[in-house]
Parts: C-alpha cells; structure tokens; sequence
C-alpha cells in the first residue's frame, strides 16, 4: 500500500498541483455563490436521489432502479432551467470578471459605512420613515438590482433618508448595497415563503426574509408604522435593534476577513 502511495506521489507534477488547485478554488467561488440559497436545498435533494439509486442498485430493487434512474434523466435536463437565476449571476460576473474576486473594503472604510447607516436608521426610526436597507455579501444581488433604479453613489446617511422619504418615486422598494456604494434604490424583492410569520411584520419585514433565503446578504428594516428596526439574515429576524446593535450584528459579518489579514500581518511583523 505504502509503495503504492508512493508511485502516485512520484507521478505527480507541478502542472497537476497547480490544476488541482484551480479547480478546488473554482469550487470554492460557486460554493460561496450558491450558499445559503435555494440551490443548496435543490443540490441536497439531488444527492439522496444519487444515493437511493446506488442502494436499490446494490440490492438488486430493479424496478425501484428503473424509475429513478429515469428520474435522474429527467432532473439532469432540468437543472439548467432550476439553476438558471445562479447560471445567469455567475455567467454575469464572469463575464464582468468579478467571478474570482469581490469589492472588500479597510476597517475605517467600513466603520464609516456603519456610522452613515445608523444615523440613517435612526433618524427614520424616530420619524416613522419606513425603510428597506439590502447589504450584499458574497452571494452577488444583480437579479435584484436589474428591477430597480441604478444609482451608484456613495452611501451617506442623508442620501439614504432623502431615498426613503414617504411620497418620493423610489420610498417603496429597496435599496441594494455593495461595499459602500448605493447600486440600486426602489428595487423589488421576493416575498418570503414562511406561512408561520406574525400578521404585524408587513410586506417589507416579509421581502428582507425572502431576499436573506435566497442569498447570504443583511438586510436593515425600519417599519413604517411603529418604527421599529428589524436586521433579517439567512430567513430570521431579529426585532427591536438600535444603531449599537446593528453595528455589532453586522460588524463580524463584513470584516472578519479583513481582521484575520491584518492579525497575519501583524504577527509577521513580530516574527
């Protein structure tokens, strides 16, 4: 076994490294794309269907075999027409270049992201100036941006309250952030599919859901009605924050990789 182990090794190259490698970091860029979407649940379901077909194979279940082995068939063809939404961003961001690299912002960059928002957040909280806040994460929002208004401007606290102020043509959608860039103001989003919800989170509580299941973004609420504000990530909510709260809640999930560069960096510094 040892001698074996040994012969593969000697039979491998710098070329095959490198095309390994290649290929497990593309792996890794579509897994980042699809995660926390409904492709992952689509993939599951197609992997217990993969297995059930080896095991009624191995137990000789021919018909049972049969059957499944056609649905297989016909889950292959569809799956272009399932995954098209995914098939379509990365298609897009590949032909933009953006398939292998996102925007990443330096701590102060996003420090003034945070603060510009909750000053935002908090003044239409007060005033009852409903809101719909999307910050996009990995998971790319192009779909989403494509029903609204490009705008792609700076974020700042009076631009988004001036957005959102009752009356205005682009009060009533969403607004979609990319580092600290409004891209898209009055954009649509999809209405969650959760039937357990309390009848008090209205249409805007149910599209931040709806967009955090299909993508790994964050998503601000501020309710029209009580002022309340809300943060939705991956289907759940969290009620009743303020500007602190927010900023801890969202902290982590944008500069965490930014924290690990600068630890390695310092630690090589002091080596």
């Amino acid at each position: 076994m040892l001698l074996q182990i040994k012969g593969i090794l000697s039979t491998i190259g710098l070329l095959d490294i490198l095309d390994i490698l290649i290929v497990a970091y593309v792996l890794y860029r579509l897994y980042f794309m699809i995660k926390d979407t409904r492709a992952v649940a689509l993939l599951k379901g197609l992997f217990v269907l993969l297995f059930a077909t080896l095991v009624s194979k191995w137990l000789s279940l021919h018909v049972i075999n049969w059957l499944l082995q056609k649905t297989m068939t016909v889950v292959l063809v569809a799956l272009p027409v399932v995954f098209q939404p995914e098939l379509r961003r990365a298609l897009e961001q590949l032909g933009r270049g953006n398939l292998f690299k996102k925007g990443m912002l330096n701590e102060q960059e996003f420090e003034n992201l945070f603060n510009e928002l909750g000053k935002a957040v908090m003044v239409m909280s007060k005033n009852k100036i409903g809101a719909l806040i999307v910050l996009e994460r990995d998971t790319g929002l192009n779909d989403f941006i494509e029903t609204g208004v490009k705008i792609d401007g700076v974020v700042s606290s009076e631009f988004l309250i001036n957005i959102f102020i009752p009356n205005t043509p682009l009060h009533d959608g969403a607004v979609i952030i990319r580092g600290n860039r409004i891209l898209a103001a009055g954009c649509l989003l999809p209405l969650t599919e959760n039937r357990n919800l309390t009848t008090e989170l209205g249409t805007r509580h149910r599209a931040a859901l709806g967009v955090s299941e299909q993508s790994d973004c964050a998503v601000i609420i501020v309710s029209e009605e009580t002022g309340t504000i809300s943060l939705a990530r991956g289907g759940q909510l969290v009620r009743y924050l303020d500007a602190e709260t927010i900023k801890q809640n969202l902290r982590p999930l944008f500069i965490t990789k930014i924290n690990k560069w600068n630890d390695y960096l310092n630690w090589r510094s002091w080596s």
